[in-house]
């Protein structure tokens, strides 16, 4: 019989397969769809010199913002630097080294390293800091630069409801980079709020086939912060 995929816990799932050194893709955006459990677990684990692949860091005292407080990253490859002033203050003190990578580009990086594909051309960044150093080449009369795609020892994820074989549905915008990133790494580790029964879902329900997963643990709780609240005052009230 094969080994089960489900762990008990976050530190548990992590426990053989985080190391210092290591590159990390890890899913949401912005605060939504985040693996707050597993980066929490992360944060304990001590790993340090982390390169993490992710559109941007979380805020200041929660997702990825509580790895730059305890300086366990070194590197940043993301889209947006956001809400968070400590990845503001280390990236412009040069303490921490960040490669901006526009938004759309940083997904396809993703995919096409989950998909075997090792570069690709964008059209997006000619003309710009982005291109520097970079191959060039004209298609149909209009210049594109060359991208390498990214792969990721490690990718950390969070997905809404997972059966016991790691097949994955998605909630709504936290079906954003996750499945790009469970792709990406080559030990995938996912964060659900439920796990059902291999064979409960309908096949066309699945987002993200269980081939991807390696390991899967139970976060039923999440906190779901929202990264920045917007009020409206209503009328007569």
């Amino acid at each position: 019989m094969s080994q089960s995929k489900v762990y008990n816990s976050a530190e548990e799932a992590l426990k053989g397969v985080v190391s210092d050194g290591q590159t990390l893709a890890i899913g949401g955006f912005g605060l939504c769809g985040i693996p707050e459990a597993l980066i929490e677990a992360l944060r304990d684990s001590k790993v340090k010199e982390l390169t993490c692949i992710s559109n941007n860091a979380g805020v200041d005292d929660f997702g990825l913002g509580l790895l730059l407080q305890t300086r366990q990253i070194k590197k940043m490859i993301s889209s947006y630097v956001g809400e968070n002033k400590e990845f503001e203050r280390q990236y412009l003190a040069g303490e921490l080294e960040v490669e901006l990578t526009p938004q759309g580009t940083l997904a396809e990086k993703l995919r096409s390293g989950g998909a075997g594909i090792p570069a690709f051309y964008t059209a997006t960044g000619v003309g710009t800091l982005v291109a520097e150093g970079k191959e060039t080449r004209d298609f149909d009369g209009r210049t594109y630069v060359l991208e390498h795609s990214l792969r990721a020892d490690v990718a950390l994820i969070k997905a809404q409801k997972a059966d016991k074989a790691g097949n994955l549905i998605f909630n709504k915008t936290a079906r954003n980079f996750n499945p790009d990133c469970a792709m990406a790494g080559k030990t995938t580790i996912v964060e659900v709020e439920e796990i059902v029964e291999t064979g409960t879902f309908d096949p066309d329900e699945v987002h993200l086939p269980g081939i991807f997963v390696q390991r899967i643990v139970l976060n039923a709780s999440p906190e779901k912060r929202i990264e920045k609240t917007t009020t409206k005052a209503v009328e007569g009230a």
